[in-house]
């Protein structure tokens, strides 16, 4: 069978689209992406983490009894009473997408969803044993239907995931952060720990755009969901191709200057740059790898279980050498100037005081240039 897919190649300009617009857009056929494992979408160093865990019998229990304060049944309470839940009578068109999404990605029975009043554009999934999603409104009035497919089916593919277990871990680690930092020598380790957790937290949310595309299978969807969240929903003015341009501009300058600066403005951050994400999902389209997976060439859930850990480490370790490799390239080249500019110094310098010997054994020892030529060289 002969399968034709939209490769994400030069985007179209998107001046002409409205902010704000919110009505429907043409609905293009999907594929149901049958029994598709999670590690289909998931970047190569979240990857590398989740089948480590998934390895770790028993670590999902001992993650509740630590997160014993985040109470599922007392948030599901909270978003009942104060959310709206969506369903074929509350926010149908949000419903209708919610399921389309989850049709795309084969995932079965859904989790429950709300719609929270909070004019940020902004969404979450939260919840270990029983997860839910939760769209902040800001979203309904800047998203389309296919842009909104697109954030469901990211939040979802975070619960396909299991992306819960990191965020319990990293919030168990900064609610304990003032008491590990209160150790003498202890917050050395603690703070290394969650920027780990905080570093894999970045990464999963490059594994959500990815599960987000698939579920709408429209790249130039998902740039334009990425353009609405960089620009607080406007997007009249706004060009595809320089937004993606603004992105590979982020990462263009090697001056290791830059690149310091790049890691430690995200240190703390728990979500890449919109920006970015717009670049980094991008990239994943134009490998060659967003085709192969709705062409059918992915894992499955049934293989999940025999997963090679060995075999996702290096596919983690090679996706982190590829950034390292530009730093270390930088770094050598800062260091090699530095070098080059001091030699250029000493033999500057060593000029100068030959000229000043010469001038003083001109200006007196004038006499004694025989003695002088007996001597040889000066041995500098």
């Amino acid at each position: 069978m002969l399968l034709t897919v939209k490769v994400w190649q030069k985007p179209t300009p998107l001046r002409d689209m409205a902010a704000g617009h919110t009505g429907q857009m043409a609905d293009t056929a999907r594929i149901r992406l049958t029994s598709i494992s999670s590690r289909a979408w998931e970047h190569p160093a979240d990857r590398g983490a989740l089948v480590a865990l998934r390895k770790l019998r028993g670590f999902d229990l001992i993650l509740r009894q630590l997160s014993g304060f985040l109470n599922e049944r007392a948030v599901r309470m909270l978003l009942l009473g104060s959310a709206v839940r969506v369903d074929q009578r509350q926010f149908a068109r949000v419903h209708r997408l919610y399921r389309e999404a989850g049709d795309a990605l084969d995932a079965g029975e859904l989790p429950e969803l709300f719609v929270r009043a909070d004019p940020i554009i902004n969404a979450m999934a939260v919840g270990l044993d029983t997860p839910v999603i939760v769209l902040n409104s800001g979203l309904l009035e800047v998203m389309d239907d296919d842009e909104l497919r697109f954030v469901l089916g990211h939040e979802l593919g975070h619960v396909l995931s299991g992306h819960a277990v990191y965020r319990t871990l990293l919030g168990v680690m900064l609610a304990l952060s003032s008491t590990v930092f209160a150790i003498p020598f202890g917050a050395l380790g603690a703070r290394a720990v969650i920027a780990a957790l905080l570093e894999w937290q970045r990464k999963s949310e490059l594994s959500g755009d990815r599960a987000g595309l698939l579920a709408t299978q429209q790249p130039e969807v998902a740039l334009r969901a990425q353009m609405k969240m960089a620009s607080g929903g406007r997007i009249d003015e706004l060009d595809a191709e320089a937004f993606l341009e603004q992105a590979g501009e982020y990462h263009a300058n090697d001056d290791v200057r830059d690149v310091l600066i790049r890691v430690l403005m995200v240190e703390t951050q728990t979500h890449p740059f919109a920006v970015v994400r717009a670049g980094e999902l991008h990239r994943w389209v134009t490998s060659g790898a967003y085709t192969r997976v709705l062409a059918g060439d992915y894992p499955h859930r049934e293989d999940d279980a025999a997963a090679s850990m060995t075999d996702e480490a290096a596919a983690a370790a090679a996706s982190y050498a590829e950034e390292f490799q530009r730093f270390d390239a930088s770094l050598g080249g800062l260091l090699g100037d530095l070098g080059q500019g001091l030699g250029q110094a000493r033999d500057w310098l060593a000029d100068r005081f030959r000229d000043l010997g010469a001038t003083a054994r001109g200006d007196d020892h004038r006499d004694d240039r025989r003695s002088d030529d007996r001597r040889g060289p000066s041995g500098w």
